[in-house]
Protein backbone atom coordinates (compact mmCIF):
# COMPACT_ATOMS: atom_id res chain seq x y z
CA UNK A 1 0.00 0.00 0.00
CA UNK A 2 1.46 2.98 -1.29
CA UNK A 3 2.00 5.80 1.34
CA UNK A 4 -0.73 8.31 -0.19
CA UNK A 5 -3.38 5.49 0.45
CA UNK A 6 -2.02 4.72 3.53
CA UNK A 7 -2.41 8.43 4.96
CA UNK A 8 -5.95 8.38 3.50
CA UNK A 9 -6.88 5.48 5.22
CA UNK A 10 -5.66 6.54 8.51
CA UNK A 11 -8.18 9.87 7.34
CA UNK A 12 -10.66 8.00 6.71
CA UNK A 13 -10.83 5.97 10.39
CA UNK A 14 -10.13 9.13 12.04
CA UNK A 15 -13.23 10.71 10.64
CA UNK A 16 -14.93 7.66 11.19
CA UNK A 17 -13.75 7.72 15.22
CA UNK A 18 -15.14 11.24 15.39
CA UNK A 19 -18.10 11.69 13.15
CA UNK A 20 -20.36 12.66 15.45
CA UNK A 21 -18.25 15.60 17.29
CA UNK A 22 -17.57 17.58 13.99
CA UNK A 23 -20.76 16.67 12.15
CA UNK A 24 -22.39 18.04 15.26
CA UNK A 25 -20.30 21.39 15.66
CA UNK A 26 -20.19 22.11 11.82
CA UNK A 27 -24.50 21.72 12.10
CA UNK A 28 -24.13 24.77 15.20
CA UNK A 29 -21.55 26.84 13.76
CA UNK A 30 -22.68 30.71 14.87
CA UNK A 31 -25.90 29.14 17.18
CA UNK A 32 -25.90 28.48 20.91
CA UNK A 33 -25.54 25.21 22.21
CA UNK A 34 -28.87 23.94 23.27
CA UNK A 35 -30.10 22.88 26.01
CA UNK A 36 -31.07 19.28 27.04
CA UNK A 37 -34.69 18.34 27.17
CA UNK A 38 -35.84 17.87 30.92
CA UNK A 39 -36.35 14.03 31.31
CA UNK A 40 -36.63 11.87 34.02
CA UNK A 41 -33.77 10.23 36.05
CA UNK A 42 -35.30 6.98 35.62
CA UNK A 43 -35.37 7.02 32.01
CA UNK A 44 -31.21 7.20 31.54
CA UNK A 45 -29.61 4.35 30.12
CA UNK A 46 -27.08 4.17 32.80
CA UNK A 47 -29.94 4.84 35.73
CA UNK A 48 -29.96 1.83 38.55
CA UNK A 49 -32.19 1.89 41.84
CA UNK A 50 -29.83 2.35 44.40
CA UNK A 51 -29.66 -0.46 47.19
CA UNK A 52 -28.64 0.03 50.56
CA UNK A 53 -28.52 -2.21 53.65
CA UNK A 54 -31.63 -2.25 55.21
CA UNK A 55 -32.40 -2.66 58.60
CA UNK A 56 -35.58 -5.70 59.25
CA UNK A 57 -39.01 -4.46 59.13
CA UNK A 58 -41.05 -3.29 62.05
CA UNK A 59 -44.37 -4.71 62.55
CA UNK A 60 -46.68 -1.45 63.27
CA UNK A 61 -48.43 -1.83 66.56
CA UNK A 62 -51.70 0.62 66.72
CA UNK A 63 -52.39 2.00 70.27
CA UNK A 64 -55.79 2.78 71.51
CA UNK A 65 -56.64 6.27 72.37
CA UNK A 66 -53.29 7.47 70.74
CA UNK A 67 -52.73 9.58 67.90
CA UNK A 68 -48.80 8.17 67.62
CA UNK A 69 -48.10 5.43 64.84
CA UNK A 70 -45.15 3.29 66.19
CA UNK A 71 -42.44 4.31 63.70
CA UNK A 72 -43.60 7.42 62.53
CA UNK A 73 -40.33 9.83 62.36
CA UNK A 74 -42.47 12.70 63.08
CA UNK A 75 -45.76 13.86 64.97
CA UNK A 76 -47.25 17.03 62.40
CA UNK A 77 -47.04 16.32 58.86
CA UNK A 78 -44.79 19.11 57.10
CA UNK A 79 -44.32 19.89 53.58
CA UNK A 80 -40.82 18.63 53.73
CA UNK A 81 -39.78 16.13 50.48
CA UNK A 82 -40.74 12.61 51.66
CA UNK A 83 -41.89 11.21 48.06
CA UNK A 84 -40.91 10.24 44.86
CA UNK A 85 -41.84 13.53 42.66
CA UNK A 86 -41.15 15.25 45.82
CA UNK A 87 -38.61 18.61 45.20
CA UNK A 88 -36.05 20.00 47.84
CA UNK A 89 -33.11 22.45 47.55
CA UNK A 90 -29.79 21.19 47.80
CA UNK A 91 -27.29 23.83 49.29
CA UNK A 92 -23.89 22.93 47.10
CA UNK A 93 -20.56 23.88 49.55
CA UNK A 94 -17.93 23.03 48.62
CA UNK A 95 -13.92 23.99 50.36
CA UNK A 96 -11.39 21.60 49.79
CA UNK A 97 -7.79 22.51 50.10
CA UNK A 98 -4.88 19.73 50.39
CA UNK A 99 -1.06 20.36 50.80
CA UNK A 100 0.58 16.78 50.47
CA UNK A 101 4.66 17.02 49.69
CA UNK A 102 6.40 13.39 49.56
CA UNK A 103 10.50 13.54 49.25
CA UNK A 104 11.55 9.64 48.98
CA UNK A 105 15.70 8.09 48.67
CA UNK A 106 16.65 4.95 48.38
CA UNK A 107 20.40 3.55 47.77
CA UNK A 108 21.75 -0.04 47.12
CA UNK A 109 25.11 -1.45 47.08
CA UNK A 110 26.49 -4.82 46.45
CA UNK A 111 29.35 -6.79 45.97
CA UNK A 112 29.80 -10.36 45.16
CA UNK A 113 32.76 -11.77 44.85
CA UNK A 114 33.36 -16.27 44.28
CA UNK A 115 36.29 -18.24 43.40
CA UNK A 116 37.75 -21.59 44.16
CA UNK A 117 41.53 -22.21 44.47
CA UNK A 118 41.17 -26.18 45.02
CA UNK A 119 38.67 -28.29 43.05
CA UNK A 120 40.04 -31.89 43.51
CA UNK A 121 43.03 -31.25 41.80
CA UNK A 122 41.78 -29.94 38.89
CA UNK A 123 42.45 -26.11 39.49
CA UNK A 124 46.06 -27.15 37.48
CA UNK A 125 44.41 -28.33 34.62
CA UNK A 126 42.55 -24.70 33.84
CA UNK A 127 44.02 -22.02 31.98
CA UNK A 128 46.54 -19.95 33.08
CA UNK A 129 44.75 -17.02 32.43
CA UNK A 130 42.24 -17.73 34.96
CA UNK A 131 42.65 -17.37 38.09
CA UNK A 132 40.66 -20.30 40.31
CA UNK A 133 40.53 -17.65 43.52
CA UNK A 134 38.71 -14.76 41.96
CA UNK A 135 36.69 -16.49 38.85
CA UNK A 136 32.97 -14.41 39.64
CA UNK A 137 33.49 -10.88 40.37
CA UNK A 138 29.81 -8.89 40.65
CA UNK A 139 29.11 -5.52 41.66
CA UNK A 140 25.75 -3.36 41.67
CA UNK A 141 24.66 -0.43 43.01
CA UNK A 142 21.17 0.91 42.84
CA UNK A 143 19.97 4.66 43.89
CA UNK A 144 16.75 6.43 43.22
CA UNK A 145 15.06 9.81 44.35
CA UNK A 146 11.31 11.11 44.28
CA UNK A 147 9.94 14.20 45.07
CA UNK A 148 6.46 14.95 44.69
CA UNK A 149 4.10 18.19 46.11
CA UNK A 150 0.59 18.70 45.71
CA UNK A 151 -1.29 22.11 46.37
CA UNK A 152 -5.34 21.91 45.69
CA UNK A 153 -8.08 24.79 46.53
CA UNK A 154 -11.20 24.49 45.49
CA UNK A 155 -14.62 26.27 46.12
CA UNK A 156 -17.72 25.70 45.12
CA UNK A 157 -21.16 27.63 46.30
CA UNK A 158 -24.33 27.19 44.87
CA UNK A 159 -28.25 26.23 45.24
CA UNK A 160 -29.90 23.23 43.39
CA UNK A 161 -33.08 21.74 43.30
CA UNK A 162 -33.35 17.96 43.39
CA UNK A 163 -36.06 15.77 42.53
CA UNK A 164 -36.64 12.17 44.71
CA UNK A 165 -36.63 9.76 42.51
CA UNK A 166 -36.93 6.84 45.45
CA UNK A 167 -37.87 5.81 48.63
CA UNK A 168 -35.85 3.18 50.37
CA UNK A 169 -37.08 0.68 52.80
CA UNK A 170 -35.90 2.18 55.88
CA UNK A 171 -37.46 6.04 54.47
CA UNK A 172 -33.93 7.36 53.38
CA UNK A 173 -34.97 9.27 49.99
CA UNK A 174 -32.47 9.26 46.97
CA UNK A 175 -32.65 12.55 45.33
CA UNK A 176 -30.86 13.94 41.58
CA UNK A 177 -30.87 17.12 40.58
CA UNK A 178 -29.45 19.13 37.29
CA UNK A 179 -29.14 22.38 36.56
CA UNK A 180 -27.75 24.44 33.11
CA UNK A 181 -27.30 28.30 32.19
CA UNK A 182 -26.54 29.54 29.36
CA UNK A 183 -24.64 32.52 29.23
CA UNK A 184 -24.09 33.51 25.66
CA UNK A 185 -22.34 31.15 23.95
CA UNK A 186 -21.54 28.52 26.91
CA UNK A 187 -23.67 25.82 29.14
CA UNK A 188 -22.49 25.83 32.60
CA UNK A 189 -23.69 22.13 34.40
CA UNK A 190 -24.30 21.31 37.70
CA UNK A 191 -25.08 18.00 38.74
CA UNK A 192 -26.07 16.66 42.22
CA UNK A 193 -27.25 13.11 43.31
CA UNK A 194 -27.29 10.90 46.53
CA UNK A 195 -29.27 9.83 49.29
CA UNK A 196 -30.47 11.95 52.24
CA UNK A 197 -32.28 11.85 55.40
CA UNK A 198 -35.77 13.12 55.70
CA UNK A 199 -34.37 14.59 59.18
CA UNK A 200 -31.61 16.25 57.84
CA UNK A 201 -33.92 18.31 55.54
CA UNK A 202 -34.63 21.57 57.31
CA UNK A 203 -37.97 23.49 57.76
CA UNK A 204 -37.14 25.09 54.50
CA UNK A 205 -37.23 22.25 52.63
CA UNK A 206 -33.04 22.78 52.02
CA UNK A 207 -30.21 20.61 52.83
CA UNK A 208 -26.81 20.65 52.85
CA UNK A 209 -24.65 19.07 50.34
CA UNK A 210 -22.90 17.58 53.15
CA UNK A 211 -25.11 15.34 54.65
CA UNK A 212 -25.87 13.56 51.49
CA UNK A 213 -24.65 10.48 51.62
CA UNK A 214 -22.77 8.80 48.22
CA UNK A 215 -22.92 12.00 47.18
CA UNK A 216 -22.28 12.91 43.37
CA UNK A 217 -21.29 16.14 42.49
CA UNK A 218 -20.33 17.13 39.00
CA UNK A 219 -19.55 20.82 37.77
CA UNK A 220 -19.12 21.66 34.37
CA UNK A 221 -19.82 23.25 31.15
CA UNK A 222 -20.09 23.22 27.71
CA UNK A 223 -19.63 25.31 24.62
CA UNK A 224 -17.36 27.58 22.79
CA UNK A 225 -14.91 28.25 25.33
CA UNK A 226 -15.34 24.84 26.68
CA UNK A 227 -14.02 23.23 23.02
CA UNK A 228 -11.32 25.71 22.38
CA UNK A 229 -9.75 24.36 25.43
CA UNK A 230 -9.83 20.89 24.73
CA UNK A 231 -6.93 19.14 22.02
CA UNK A 232 -8.66 17.99 18.87
CA UNK A 233 -10.06 15.32 17.93
CA UNK A 234 -6.80 13.69 16.23
CA UNK A 235 -4.66 14.62 18.91
CA UNK A 236 -6.73 12.91 21.72
CA UNK A 237 -6.71 9.86 19.17
CA UNK A 238 -3.17 9.77 18.41
CA UNK A 239 -2.44 10.41 22.25
CA UNK A 240 -3.97 7.32 22.85
CA UNK A 241 -2.67 5.37 20.10
CA UNK A 242 0.83 6.28 20.16
CA UNK A 243 2.99 4.08 22.56
CA UNK A 244 5.72 7.48 23.00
Amino acid sequence: MSNPTRLAALTLLLLSATACGPVDRLKNVGKAPALSAIESPTAQPGYRPVQMPMPPPEQLHYASNSLWQTGSRAFFKDQRAARIGDILTVRVSITDKAEIENTTKRSRSNSENMGIPNFFGLENKVPSTVDPSNLVTTDSTASSEGEGSVDRSEKLTTNVAAVVTQVLPNGNLVVEGRQEIRVNFEIRELIVAGIVRPEDIQSDNTIDSNKIAEARIAYGGRGQITDVQQPRYGQQVMDVVLPF
